[in-house]
């Protein structure tokens, strides 16, 4: 019984080499359909397996060139931002990597691991992506924020003729709570924005003279009064540190001064908390 299985196998493996070997060389199409068919079915099978994995990883590959420049462009704008040199950190080229080579801890990737690695380096790119991109939202938001908080100081000036809080009211000679504060300045000295904004007042008012109001957004406003003039009219948009108004001496003022003002929800903040001081 032995015997006869040992020829059986014997044979089918003879067949095997035969379609294998000769597989070009039979003319008969019985024997061909037989022998042949089967085995090129296979090896179709195989390489259609294949070419669909090369196109899937191919693809793959194609998405995460892309992330690669979209990082790259996005470095050089976070380094830009940040103040670093270019000579700190470059993406134009690939960092450099070295090392003695070890031929005995070498070893070939196999299909599957080589998959594996590359879905590992997509996820990586995906989650530095979303990490950077907040971070440039954040650096972004940093920047604007500094030219529309009122930060400049509107006049050339390092003393307040009259500070913010109560004080001794020089009309009326009572406390009273003086909502911002006032620089002493010749007049025609120029009066600049605090901060970008949008010009929502610029008229004359019966106590505070000619006063100029600009509204920077989320309910921040700052205010600039006795001016002997206005140089900006309502709806307009100015940049932090643009000329807006001259110094005066108008409405109930004692001697040429600005009166400043910042207003949060229409209620007074001490400006000292957000003007820059010179020097």
């Amino acid at each position: 019984m032995c015997a006869f299985l040992l020829i059986i196998l014997a044979a089918a493996l003879s067949l095997n080499f035969i379609s294998l070997r000769y597989a070009d060389r039979i003319d008969a199409p019985v024997l061909r359909a037989i022998l042949v068919n089967p085995q090129e079915k296979r090896h179709q099978k195989i390489q259609t397996h294949l070419q669909d994995n090369l196109n899937m990883m191919a693809s793959k590959l194609g998405q995460m060139q892309a992330q690669l420049l979209r990082l790259d462009a996005l470095g050089e704008r976070l380094a830009e931002s940040s103040g670093m040199q270019s000579r700190d950190f470059s993406f134009k080229g690939a960092p450099g990597q070295g090392g003695a080579q070890n031929d005995l801890s070498s070893e070939e990737l196999s299909f599957s691991e080589f998959s594996h690695k590359l879905q590992e380096l997509s996820n990586m790119l995906n989650e530095r992506t979303d990490k950077l991109g907040v971070l440039d939202s954040l650096l972004r938001y940093d920047r604007i924020t500094k030219f529309v908080l009122p930060s400049e100081m509107p006049v050339e000036t390092d003393w307040y003729s009259s500070g913010y809080g109560y004080r001794i009211d020089p009309f009326t000679g009572k406390r009273a709570f003086h909502e911002g504060v006032d620089f002493a300045a010749e007049v025609g000295s120029p009066v600049k924005a605090a901060a970008s904004g949008v010009v929502i007042y610029s008229d004359h008012h019966p106590e505070y003279g000619n006063m100029v109001e600009i509204d920077h957004g989320d309910d921040l406003v700052t205010r600039y009064a006795h001016a002997s003039k206005r140089l900006v009219s309502l709806g307009a948009v100015v940049l932090q540190g643009q000329k807006i108004a001259e110094v005066g001496n108008t409405g109930r003022s004692t001697a040429p001064h600005l009166h400043f003002e910042i207003r949060h929800k229409d209620k007074p903040q001490n400006p000292s908390k957000f003007l820059k001081k010179p020097g």
